[in-house]
């Protein structure tokens, strides 16, 4: 059994009339202990959304509605103290501005021993030595002064570790980082990718890790969940997924990243933008925008189907890519 399965998730808000709107629209993914599923697409194709609907954490005007299942129980069958309560002890989220994810007006220290003491029965004493293990454990220098410290006296590396340091406060089976490296430089980058990296091997994490930035995609994620338009277009491993992309809109993007090889000419793009979720066209959402649309396209919505050549990949697309085009 997978450590999470999220099935035909959608995710409805109600606008401030009253009307209606579906950016994410029958996700289906799944996530084994240990593993790490990158989540990549545009801005606008409704992965953050996703993540926090999983999460639990949809704003008030928005409802999720599938199946979440974390050991054996459907998390958005449960009643809402319930599923809290049941997200608390399972699920953790690192978010993207640490800064202002974490709370003005308290000492990191206090904050992570907030978070110990919520996921265990301890004393405040043993929460505080708790704080500062973690706080150590997570690279920030002088974890005891850095402790009576607060926000605004930190970097965005050191915030960002903290916010990792309080994320891994209750043991989560699961980590959601949502964006978590896009604000730093790229040195500070690659040392929290190798920090979560060596925590998840630590504690056995699976990790849903949320970017637009392919680089990242290819060195810490095993697998890759393409999404576009608020559906996942295509799944694979990440070797697999960069050798041989199958969705035109998954060739586009690997298309428009630079390369070394490919000195002096101009760089691909994909024209057109993601389409709002009020105004999806007809049929598939990427037809409009897509190099290789034909009959059928814009009449019917793709389903998501396993490869006969490869099970463990999926593509929904009408007109694949062939295996023999190379990117």
């Amino acid at each position: 059994m997978p450590l999470i399965q999220v099935d035909t998730l959608d995710v409805t808000i109600r606008r401030r009339d009253g009307t209606p709107v579906q950016p994410v629209r029958g996700v289906s993914l799944c996530v084994d202990a240990g593993e790490t599923l990158a989540l990549v697409g545009e801005s606008g194709c409704g992965k953050s959304l996703t993540c926090l609907a999983i999460a639990g954490l949809l704003p008030r005007r928005a409802r999720a509605q599938g199946r979440v299942v974390m050991q054996d129980t459907d998390l958005l069958a449960l009643p809402r103290r319930a599923a809290r309560l049941r997200r608390r002890a399972l699920i953790a989220s690192v978010f993207q501005d640490a800064t202002n994810a974490l709370n003005p007006v308290r000492p990191i220290g206090w904050q992570v021993a907030e978070a110990i003491r919520l996921r265990r029965s301890v004393t405040r004493a043993e929460a505080g030595n708790e704080a500062v293990r973690l706080l150590g454990r997570v690279g920030l220098p002088e974890p005891e002064r850095r402790a009576r410290e607060y926000p605004h006296q930190f970097s965005g590396g050191m915030n960002q570790r903290a916010m990792i340091a309080l994320a891994i406060a209750g043991r989560p089976h699961l980590l959601i980082a949502d964006e978590a490296t896009t604000a730093l430089d790229v040195t500070i980058q690659a040392q929290i990718l190798d920090l979560i990296a060596d925590l998840q091997a630590e504690l056995g994490m699976g990790m849903i890790f949320v970017t637009h930035d392919l680089g990242i995609v290819a060195q810490a994620a095993d697998r890759a969940a393409v999404m576009y338009a608020g559906r996942i277009v295509e799944t694979a491993p990440v070797t697999a997924l960069f050798a041989s992309p199958r969705h035109p809109y998954t060739r586009g993007l690997l298309q428009a990243l630079p390369r070394v090889d490919h000195d002096g000419r101009p760089l691909s793009t994909i024209d057109g933008i993601v389409p709002p979720p009020d105004r999806m066209p007809p049929g598939c959402a990427f037809a409009p925008r897509c190099p290789r649309v034909g009959a059928g396209c814009d009449a019917t919505i793709p389903v998501s189907q396993p490869l006969t050549e490869a099970p463990a990949r999926s593509v929904a697309c009408h007109r694949p890519v062939p295996l023999s085009e190379e990117v």
